[in-house]
């Protein structure tokens, strides 16, 4: 049975008749007539019964022509996706991303993905709340969590990268109040909260859920200071100022571990919630410029460049001459 045998027999289910289904196909009337009967004498199966008002698929007809509509798509399919891999990547590229890595790391990315494609064209929308993307007609969200669990069965995502939170202070501030050599030592320590909003109620920030390299367990540690803040930003402003210790994603902070303007504090503690995600409303074809552009980001934000950062120990730190560092 070959592609022609399998449009012969929805045009003739479609249409009811041999002779409207023949000239829909452009054949004629005895060609179709002939090429069905053998087809059914090849199956050694009758597909059609035929009356002279009306020619209906019998059960076994109705079958083949289940399987014959799977079939064809199938085709089109094949023929569409070679069509577009012979073509150059083109058409409009729309993003939603978080503020932070949207600016920080995704930006240059995108960049770097148009001068490669130069037809296809990047809108992104950064945002701090993970929009409604199918109804804001965006083709997807890079972004710091997976799919909220509501939507799963709506949308897919695909792990672009890891990342964890790390305890960070300034230099300063270390010098002033001495580096924590334990979790309990924290909450001798002002510590600067980011007041997270998800799922419509503000989360629990006077805890922070951290993790020790190597353990699957968690600890959760009260942590208290007199600044907090929605935005993160912010917050980051204050302990690079020196008020004190923040969780805040490696991405954001590495520049400014590499330059000495930040240092790890207990470097062995984590909050490893917080990785990379493509994320995208469900759709049966996705196109060319969207599957290539997932790949691109994939592929450079395999290797994490945030963790080329040098993170340099507190113990490097100099103290200023006539003082003593705290513990």
């Amino acid at each position: 049975m070959d592609r022609p045998d399998l449009e012969l027999v929805l045009a003739v289910r479609r249409h009811g008749s041999l002779v409207t289904a023949a000239r829909a196909l452009k054949l004629a009337p005895s060609v179709v007539t002939k090429r069905l009967a053998a087809l059914e004498t090849r199956l050694g199966t009758r597909l059609f019964q035929r009356t002279t008002r009306r020619v209906s698929p019998t059960a076994d007809g109705d079958t083949l022509c289940e399987r014959a509509q799977e079939l064809l798509r199938a085709f089109e399919s094949a023929e569409a996706e070679l069509r577009e891999r012979q073509a150059e990547p083109s058409g409009p590229v729309r993003l939603a991303a978080t503020f932070g890595f949207g600016r920080i790391w995704l930006g240059p990315a995108l960049a770097s993905f148009q001068a490669l494609y130069p037809r296809v064209t990047v809108q992104v929308q950064l945002t701090e709340q993970l929009p409604d993307l199918a109804v804001e007609g965006l083709d997807g969200a890079i972004w710091l969590w997976n799919a909220p669990a509501q939507r799963a069965g709506e949308w897919v995502s695909r792990r672009l990268a890891t990342n964890q939170r790390v305890l960070v202070a300034s230099p300063a501030y270390l010098r002033r109040k001495g580096d924590p050599g334990s979790l309990d030592e924290l909450a001798s320590h002002d510590c600067l909260a980011v007041r997270e909003n998800g799922g419509g109620a503000e989360l629990r920030f006077d805890h922070w859920r951290l993790q020790r390299t190597g353990m699957q367990s968690w600890t959760h540690t009260p942590v208290r200071g007199p600044l907090s803040s929605n935005s993160g930003e912010l917050v980051r402003d204050w302990c690079l100022a020196g008020h004190g210790i923040m969780l805040r994603s490696l991405w954001d902070v590495a520049p400014l571990l590499e330059r000495g303007e930040l240092v790890r504090v207990l470097g062995e503690w984590s909050m490893p919630d917080a990785d990379i995600h493509w994320i995208a409303p469900y759709r049966a074809q996705v196109p060319r410029r969207i599957r290539l552009l997932v790949d691109f980001l994939a592929e450079r934000f395999r290797d994490e460049p945030w963790r080329h950062a040098v993170t340099r120990p507190v113990s490097a730190l100099a103290a200023p001459p006539g003082s003593r560092r705290k513990r």
